[in-house]
């Protein structure tokens, strides 16, 4: 275990030390004279950084974009995954494997690439989307102010549905198959055994997809950094991540890191305080 051990450390572990280190510090210009020079040097600077955090309005307005899209997008892929893998599981679909391997195909492609290819597929001007849509009078516009939340929280779905999918599917298939066998004695058809059995024994495997998919959206920054190329109206503010990342380079506050890094601990705070609820939900779904 050493070497995974080491690069443990090294990538995780190290990293997050230095960003709680970083948030403890400003850069200020010191120096110069009424024409300028001077150097940036790291000023200590306490509780600075989680002040500007949470005082910030652009950063409580992320983080209710990021709510907005979560009640969107999360209940929508769980529903369609636990859909998904019912079927899967049942003796309708033929070939489970292939299928299997379609639906997860999606979340092999790297974020940032399929949130390319959507951009492609939402441009008014080369979309077969939207030339389809024209077709039948339609002219729909999936950056207007209105849409463009949807338009992110489809790209999600469409990734991650399938690895989901895979989260039920093994608790589906955990399930001894003498109850199915006990239940069709019994006189229970296909939809009792799918209602009255299979869903009530895959509860953890929805509240860890539930979890997963939460933290998820708190990280939320590839759709909306890679559609801002194509969405001017999508500030460098749309997301917490997004004003960590712009807030780092100098876009946002010419204070170095230190507030970006202020950024970062408090969403993991946030994940955190959700992982924490997520423990005690599975605990008290267990005990009943």
């Amino acid at each position: 275990m050493v070497p995974f051990c080491l690069l443990f450390l090294i990538v995780f572990v190290v990293p997050i030390i230095w960003a709680i280190y970083q948030s403890f510090f400003q850069q200020v210009a010191t120096g110069g004279g009424a024409y300028g020079g001077g150097t940036l040097e790291n000023k200590f600077v306490g509780l600075a950084n989680f002040q500007y955090v949470i005082t910030s309005k652009a950063f409580w307005s992320g983080i209710g974009r990021v709510f907005i899209y979560t009640v969107i997008q999360v209940p929508l892929m769980i529903i369609l995954a636990l859909a998904l893998a019912m079927l899967m599981d049942s003796f309708i679909v033929k070939h489970v494997s292939g299928f299997r391997l379609l639906y997860f195909l999606p979340y092999a492609i790297p974020g940032v690439v399929a949130s390319i290819i959507w951009v492609f597929l939402y441009n008014q001007q080369i979309s077969p989307i939207v030339k389809f849509c024209e077709l039948f009078g339609l002219h729909p516009d999936f950056f207007a102010n209105n849409v463009v939340i949807g338009s992110m929280a489809n790209i999600t779905t469409w990734t991650f549905t399938g690895y989901n999918m895979l989260i039920f599917l093994a608790a589906l298939q955990a399930i001894p198959h003498d109850l199915y066998e006990a239940a069709r004695i019994d006189g229970a058809n296909g939809w009792q055994i799918a209602m009255k059995i299979k869903l009530p024994n895959v509860r953890g495997a929805a509240l860890l997809a539930m979890l997963l998919s939460i933290v998820g959206t708190i990280q939320l920054f590839n759709e909306p950094q890679v559609m801002q190329t194509a969405d001017p109206g999508i500030s460098d503010s749309f997301t917490p991540m997004m004003m960590a990342l712009n807030t780092s380079r100098g876009s946002l506050t010419p204070k170095g890191d230190g507030p970006a890094s202020a950024i970062a601990i408090v969403m993991a705070l946030i994940a955190g305080v959700l992982a924490a609820t997520y423990a005690l939900v599975e605990r008290k779904v267990n005990e009943s």
